[in-house]
């Protein structure tokens, strides 16, 4: 698999269980962002989100030819 972007690093704290999953906060370490989340499947939607952000170019390029 090849590894594109930069890596993250998160800090994940689980401040309770409640209907057989997690809820808690998710911190990036670069301090920049903190979410929380309520279940384990948003926790990962948030993480998988930041990896796919990082994926996406930063600005949109003209389409090949000029003007349409």
């Amino acid at each position: 698999m090849k590894q594109t972007g930069e890596r993250e690093t998160f800090v994940v704290r689980i401040l309770n269980t409640q209907n057989a999953t997690w809820q808690g906060t998710v911190t990036w370490t670069d301090g920049k962002r903190m979410e929380s989340f309520r279940s384990a499947l948003e926790l990962i939607r948030l993480i998988d989100s930041t990896l796919l952000e990082q994926d996406a170019p930063d600005t949109e390029e003209p389409p090949e030819g000029g003007e349409a």
